[in-house]
């Protein structure tokens, strides 16, 4: 048995993963606009009481848009704002995450906790960490995390903030989630994008995944920061394949370490979207 055939993916199993994350929303939602620009979606009766409540949105033909005069970010920080008193959406954070168009222009900013119930696409950067013989270090997630805890992660997945790069995303959250510098690493390269759509508990997920693999030299060793990762290990490909499969991963991390390190290995099986 060769080694490709040891660290193959059950086929079964990635392509699950893959309609996973290109899932449809549970529930019927209108298309959310920005002044002219669409931003993300919204189920019809959250719009409707969020007019009702006389914040600053209305319904037309095209859907529901939020009014960005005379400062977008003013309105969406008052919509983020009853969402929060109303119990909807994730734990506040006071962290502002850029609002962007579909074609990727971003129009404002609007705090965390309100992404999901407005279907606003957000920006990711994981890192996947190698050592020189091939294992991968990975993470678990902390027990008291809102999202997923306790399951498995890539060394390190981060939300990118408001003005952030790409590689100010990849610094920050590299170092708090897993005590490492970037110039520390080894043959740091980027791995392409994945694109996540699927309903969460607390609305809709559109996630801009940029991926960057890397070396972790001998010697160095991941050490969370920020009380956001329970421990830490290092596995094989089998190891890592088999607890993909079990399902001890998130989705993300499942889709990232499948599609970078043991997809299946027949050309006719699809890959992710770029």
């Amino acid at each position: 048995m060769t080694r490709d055939t040891l660290d193959a993916l059950n086929a079964a199993v990635w392509l699950s993963l893959k309609a996973r994350a290109d899932a449809p929303p549970a529930r019927p939602r209108d298309a959310l606009w920005l002044a002219d620009a669409q931003i993300g979606s919204i189920e019809p009766a959250l719009a409707a009481a969020m007019r009702a409540a006389t914040l600053p949105i209305a319904v037309d033909a095209l859907g529901w848009r939020i009014a960005a005069e005379p400062d977008a970010d003013a309105a969406l920080a008052l919509i983020a704002r009853w969402l929060h008193r109303e119990g909807i959406g994730s734990t506040w954070r006071s962290e502002l995450l850029a609002v962007a168009d579909t074609a990727g222009t971003s129009r404002a900013r609007i705090e965390r906790a309100a992404v999901r119930p407005l279907g606003i696409a957000t920006r990711a950067v994981h890192f996947v960490g190698l050592t020189r013989d091939g294992a991968i270090w990975v993470q678990q997630r902390a027990l008291d995390k809102a999202t997923d805890p306790g399951l498995w992660d890539t060394l390190m997945g981060g939300l990118q903030a408001a003005d952030e790069s790409d590689a100010q995303t990849l610094e920050r959250e590299t170092w708090e989630e897993a005590g490492l510098r970037v110039a520390d690493l080894c043959d740091l390269r980027a791995a392409g994008r994945i694109i996540v759509r699927r309903p969460v508990a607390d609305g809709y997920m559109v996630e801009h995944i940029e991926v960057f693999v890397a070396i972790v030299p001998d010697g160095l060793t991941p050490i969370n920061q920020d009380g956001e990762v329970a421990r830490f290990e290092c596995l094989d490909r089998p190891a890592l394949r088999a607890r993909i499969e079990r399902g001890e991963f998130t989705l993300e991390a499942a889709l990232i370490l499948a599609d970078a390190l043991i997809r299946p290995a027949a050309a006719t099986r699809p890959t992710l979207s770029r």
